[in-house]
């Protein structure tokens, strides 16, 4: 096993300056494309690896970045793309497209490229709220609201018709584990070896997926058609998600986790003594939290005001939220307009100024009111009689580690605005954000896990999905590329067994 040494990671410009070497490089099978544009006139690249000949089956498509607080993905989908230039043989006749970032307003807020530790992280993170986000935006908005970054990436998915989508995220601290939208056989064995090798914990009770079938330790299949469409604390109904729009063409989504920050207590499966009682704990210290944070995000400007919360801009009920339309001052609206198809990729959104200070407080606290907003239905449904009577002790620790992080990103994220305005109240949550950091390092004994281990952990993934595919005739073609059919769609997007 050889590793590269460790690394930041990339932005977008990076991202696009790289793909744009690489496709100079390897003029045959290489291309670079702009496929959309963000709200703020951000590109959308994608640089696709075509097999060369006729194409032996359907391909894949890897989405980095669709979380701006997840920079992992777009230096994996570099390392993938080398990779299959390097060994056409890895390609199997496919081809091999990556969106190299599928929110760069987002990345251009969310500004860590080398977090040393939780507090280093957590100075200048970004995450959007859900309906800002790429690939949740159509489990939360109607179809004619939807944001361009979620309508670019569809609009690939419906081009490329991929046996296998990949959405490569990252998590703060923790363990790796992989959902899917359909089972891949044999995937758990190759995932859990690569975890060993490289000591990154399976994340085996992972709170994203709670509820939902394990064929394998950390590996996690979403609910179908006519299941419950939640697990246990979801928000949002995953089959509305862009990760379902590969099954109009008979594909498979994969998303794979893998952490900065590693946490041997996600992989313990020692039965926990009392789930229900651990969760009111956690419960009732989440609420604690956030109602610090509320208190202090009550004293910024009041309604009508520049960076004032709109009552009801958020609304979670028992179907979730509410409707949310993207304002006209997302991530990114003042900045530059959008460039010329074929402009250098590398030079950038374009020679404008970036966001204005007003339209990034407002995407900050926009982001902080949504995080505040979903707490009190996940208190409800930790504290109410669904919740689990069984529970192992690595998806209790799973829990503890997401209630720390909803609190602990809203603080974040407020702080920014208030260290910007010269707030009365930075100095005081400056030392809150501080020592939650230090305590959710050491509660969970957090180790760092390096950008290129981090890397060659989902790139492993990656391949053993599309093996496993490959191999079992399940990528519209059959076994080793026998010309037996895969399963075919049906027209309502439905997959026949």
């Amino acid at each position: 096993m050889t590793l590269l040494r460790d690394m930041c990671y990339p932005t977008p410009s990076e991202l696009a300056s790289a793909a744009r070497a690489l496709a100079d490089e390897h003029p045959g099978p290489a291309r670079l494309r702009r496929a959309g544009t963000s709200r703020g006139g951000r590109p959308l690249w994608l640089l696709s690896i075509e097999p060369g000949g006729r194409p032996r089956g359907a391909g894949v498509l890897v989405v980095a970045g669709a979380h701006a607080n997840e920079p992992v993905g777009g230096a994996t989908a570099l390392a993938l793309a080398r990779r299959v230039l390097r060994e056409p043989a890895v390609r199997a006749g496919r081809g091999w497209h990556f969106l190299l970032c599928a929110d760069p307003d987002g990345a251009a807020l969310h500004r860590t490229p080398r977090p040393r530790s939780l507090v280093d992280y957590h100075r200048n993170f970004f995450r959007p709220p859900g309906p800002e986000q790429p690939e949740w935006a159509p489990s939360l908005l109607p179809p004619d609201r939807l944001p361009p970054e979620t309508l670019a990436l569809t609009a690939l998915i419906d081009e490329l018709r991929p046996a296998l989508q990949v959405s490569l995220h990252g998590t703060d601290l923790g363990g790796s584990w992989v959902q899917l939208t359909r089972d891949i056989p044999g995937l758990a064995e190759p995932f859990a070896k690569s975890a060993a090798e490289l000591r990154i914990p399976v994340e085996t009770g992972a709170s994203d997926a709670a509820g939902w079938p394990s064929p394998g330790p950390g590996i996690f299949v979403m609910p179908q058609a006519g299941a419950d469409p939640n697990g246990a604390f979801h928000p949002e109904d995953t089959r509305l998600s862009t990760w379902y729009h590969a099954h109009r063409y008979a594909g498979t989504t994969a998303i794979v986790e893998v952490p900065m920050w590693a946490s041997d207590l996600v992989d313990d499966p020692a039965p926990h003594p009392d789930p229900r009682g651990a969760l009111r704990v956690l419960a009732a210290r989440l609420a604690a939290d956030a109602a610090l944070v509320a208190r202090v995000r009550d004293r910024l400007p009041g309604p009508g005001e520049p960076g004032a919360f709109v009552p009801g801009s958020f609304v979670l009920g028992a179907g979730g939220p509410g409707a949310f339309v993207p304002g006209a001052d997302g991530p990114g609206a003042d900045g530059p307009a959008a460039r010329e198809p074929g402009a250098d990729p590398a030079a950038g959104p374009g020679s404008g100024p970036g966001p204005g200070a007003d339209a990034e407080a407002a995407a900050l606290l926009r982001a902080v009111d949504w995080t505040l907003a979903l707490i009190p239905r996940i208190t409800v449904e930790w504290t109410g009689s669904g919740a689990p009577a069984e529970a192992t002790a690595a998806s209790i620790s799973s829990i503890d580690a997401f209630a720390r992080r909803l609190s602990l990103r809203a603080a974040s994220m407020l702080l920014r605005v208030l260290r910007a305005q010269g707030h009365p109240a930075a100095p005081g949550l400056d030392r809150l954000v501080t020592g939650w950091c230090e305590e959710f390092g050491a509660r969970f004994r957090a180790r760092r896990i390096p950008v290129a281990t981090q890397v060659e952990h989902q790139s492993r993934t990656v391949l053993a999905a599309f093996e496993r595919l490959v191999a079992q005739g399940l990528d519209g073609e059959g076994p080793d590329g026998a010309g037996e059919p895969g399963r075919p769609a049906g027209p309502d997007g439905a997959v026949s067994a």
